[in-house]
């Protein structure tokens, strides 16, 4: 049923955004009386699942559950009918019309994606406000990875300032530190202020490193493996852990070092099952483990929620500003993907990350969120200076408009090919990612 649930929003996501998209194409096409062949939801090679015509435009719906196009006449686009390039130019036909007009049909499709964005940062920003937990308010301290730890932290530090600044939402830290390149933290470390020195070598481990920074949470066992040292021992889910070797803990961090100091031993657990206070004798493996993983707590009850509500009119600048600020986001990403020291295009993915993006409980607030940072995604890889996307497209306009001189249409037809090869490169790239992600997990 999770996986049903998953497709179901990756596939409603998707039509959402691709039909935006070729409407944006489509609208400026019909606002310069420029003929649109064919409008389609999902491709459909050999046959349509339906169709109608409307005037001279076919609209219809493909069976590939994925994509869409909206075929414009007398343009060399994906389709490579270049038939319709032998005639004599029409003047309803794209071809025949002014460079600017050419140019916003091509990059309407772009900025309907932009404008569905920010509607939709607009609507989560009236309807839910903002729900975050204050930085000031992690009184505990956070936890740490292993690659947290090389760099410095230490499970626990209070991050006090990033490159001197106060970040407000936890949450955000890890981009500041990947995406802007912030090289100071000052955590509060046992009363004491310290300043934590990131090298930009271990930017690279950052990146694949899904708990850099995460809330401390109590040790509560959620499922068992059968061949670990919890199960010999008797551990069952619901268990809270509170001390090991008569130690009081509480944070799963404080465990976790514990079970190391214990590597291949056994390590005395004191656990709370129902009200009773019990121990247990469990042994642990030669990785410091013992078999257990830990079950989902609500935050809310460990840390304050800050939330923010807006109006109507309070929501459209805050909106627009989150828009702007995911597209600047994205835009750092992908210096990044394109940086090859960072090995950052391992991390690109296809469908299936695309897939995981969604929740396997369907959530409105999720579903949105995702919705609209996938249409920037969108709207940034279409607008790249790539031959068949958008942006190819594009560049060959403002070289026409600047030098006067018009592109042949057998270059045209050549650029479309070597764009097709790029792209289609990064989509088996992506998806390979998947797969090898699939095999070696």
């Amino acid at each position: 049923m999770e996986i049903f649930i998953k497709v179901l929003q990756v596939i409603t996501c998707f039509s959402l955004l691709v039909l935006v998209h070729e409407f944006g194409h489509f609208l400026f096409a019909k606002l310069f009386h420029t003929r649109v062949e064919k409008f389609y939801l999902f491709f459909n090679p050999w046959f349509s699942i339906f169709k109608f015509r409307i005037g001279e435009t076919e609209y219809g719906m493909g069976w590939v559950p994925f994509g869409g196009y909206c075929k414009i006449a007398g343009m060399v686009d994906e389709s490579m009918d270049t038939d319709q390039m032998k005639s004599e130019p029409q003047p309803w036909e794209y071809r025949s019309k002014p460079a600017w007009q050419r140019l916003l049909i091509i990059v309407g499709g772009v900025l309907m994606n932009i404008l569905l964005a920010i509607v939709i940062y607009i609507g989560i920003t009236y309807t839910w406000g903002d729900s975050y937990i204050k930085t000031k308010d992690v009184e505990h301290g956070f936890m740490f990875s292993e690659v947290a730890h090389e760099i410095g932290f230490r499970d626990g530090d209070k991050i006090l300032t990033v490159e001197g600044e106060y970040v407000d939402n936890y949450a955000q830290i890890p981009s500041l530190i990947l995406l802007d390149d912030a090289r100071q933290v000052q955590v509060e470390r046992g009363g004491e202020t310290v300043t934590v020195t990131i090298d930009p070598k271990y930017i690279k481990s950052m990146l694949k490193d899904k708990s850099f920074l995460t809330l401390r949470t109590p040790f509560v066992v959620g499922k068992v493996a059968p061949e670990g040292g919890a199960a010999a021992a008797g551990l069952m889910a619901g268990d809270s852990l509170v001390a090991v070797d008569s130690v009081p803990m509480r944070w799963f961090d404080e465990f976790r070092t514990a079970f190391a100091d214990h590597k291949g031993d056994t390590a005395v657990v004191t656990f709370v099952r129902g009200g009773e206070t019990l121990t247990a004798s469990v042994p642990v493996s030669a990785e410091g483990q013992v078999g257990v993983y830990l079950a989902g707590v609500n935050l809310a009850n460990l840390y304050p929620i800050s939330t923010r509500e807006y109006s109507f009119l309070e929501a459209i600048p805050v909106g627009c500003g989150r828009a702007f600020t995911s597209i600047g986001s994205y835009l750092k990403q992908l210096k990044l993907i394109v940086s090859p020291e960072t090995e950052a295009y391992k991390s690109v993915g296809g469908i299936i990350a695309m897939g995981n993006f969604f929740p396997g409980q369907w959530d409105w607030l999720s579903f949105w969120q995702i919705t609209a940072l996938i249409s920037i995604m969108l709207a940034v890889l279409n607008i790249l200076p790539i031959p068949m996307l958008d942006g190819g497209h594009m560049v060959f306009i403002l070289y026409e408009m600047i030098t006067r001189r018009t592109p042949s249409d057998k270059f045209m037809e050549r650029a479309q090919l070597v764009g097709m090869i790029i792209v289609f490169g990064i989509v088996i790239l992506a998806n390979g990612n998947d797969i090898i992600k699939l095999i070696f997990k």
